[in-house]
């Protein structure tokens, strides 16, 4: 019993992203998804805008995130309006409403930058014992150690 395998040609790019298959039909999903919400944006006012984001479409509603409930209070009053407009773009007429969530955005913060001091009494102690020292790397770090201190003018 042999098994052959199956010799797949190469597909171009534009037939995979726009052709039939499951990464075309997500592809343009996501062409939709932007469409949506960049005409959305447009419709809110700036300091609204920028915080509003599409999250998806399922069941006939899309799906509007923000990073704050504040904007999502004002978008609830937008809802009417905003779902008219939306059903003035091709594509979107079968939209129903929309599924308002919050999805807070944490910043990366930095961790803490702890700045030590190190005073000249102890810099002078460092010194001391790095004369009695034998071993050289350890008596140059020592040194470093030393050179450290705060000194007073």
């Amino acid at each position: 019993m042999s098994i052959k395998a199956k010799r797949f040609r190469a597909q171009p790019m534009t037939r995979l992203l726009d052709g039939h298959g499951e990464l075309g039909s997500l592809m343009r999903m996501a062409r939709l998804i932007e469409r949506a919400q960049q005409h959305l944006r447009d419709q809110l006012p700036a300091e609204v805008a920028e915080h509003l984001h599409v999250g998806g479409f399922r069941d006939g509603r899309l799906t509007l995130i923000t990073d704050r409930a504040a904007w999502l209070t004002r978008l609830r009053y937008e809802q009417p309006r905003l779902l008219e407009r939306l059903h003035q773009l091709p594509g979107f007429e079968a939209v129903t409403g929309f599924t308002l969530k919050v999805r807070p955005v944490r910043p990366v913060k930095a961790p803490l930058r702890q700045v030590r001091h190190l005073p000249a009494r102890a810099a002078d102690e460092l010194a001391s014992c790095a004369e009695d020292v034998v071993d050289p790397r350890l008596k140059a770090a020592l040194q470093r150690l030393a050179a450290h201190a705060e000194r007073e003018p």
